[in-house]
């Protein structure tokens, strides 16, 4: 995404953050994007605008909302309605993609990186969907283009949920 940003004449860049956890455990990655200046902080976000959860197991067990700005977003992958998710909409914008599904049939993998892409584009509008074409591409080679639909899919698929205003 930073890429695809930084096609579009804006700041951005990116990078994971990985502890002494375990294969397979969570980790976090983090994106910053500006239009206006450059990027000079280079640290961990810890009052994020937008959050994405990949694995929806950790919206039941860990605190995937630490820090995440009130009025920020919050995009889930899961096969709930986004109406299940209505105790997070009184603070931050919900969206929710089923990324799962989208990966198995457009990939053959439940891989939903690129998948939860789209649903991030959906949510934020921080980029144009179109911008994403050429990264991929130089990323994924000859798999390009079934990643290119799932980003696509979930675009179109994904849910949003504006904050609750209480007046």
């Amino acid at each position: 995404m930073a890429q695809a940003a930084i096609a579009e004449g804006k700041y951005a860049q990116g990078f994971p953050s990985f502890g002494p956890e375990r294969r397979g455990a969570p980790v976090m990655a983090f994106n910053r994007v500006s239009s206006t200046h450059p990027i000079r902080n280079r640290a961990g976000i810890l009052e994020p605008d937008v959050v994405v959860v990949l694995d929806p197991s950790l919206v039941e067990i860990g605190n995937v909302t630490s820090g995440l700005k009130n009025g920020g977003i919050i995009i889930i992958n899961t096969t709930k309605a986004i109406d299940s998710f209505s105790h997070l909409s009184e603070k931050w914008q919900v969206a929710v993609i089923d990324a799962n599904r989208i990966a198995r049939e457009e990939l053959g993998v439940p891989i939903v990186n690129t998948t939860m892409l789209g649903a991030l584009i959906k949510a934020t509008g921080i980029i144009e969907l179109e911008s994403m074409n050429e990264p991929l591409k130089a990323r994924f080679g000859r798999l390009a283009e079934k990643n290119l639909k799932a980003l696509k899919r979930a675009f179109g698929e994904t849910q949003v949920k504006e904050l609750e205003t209480v007046g």
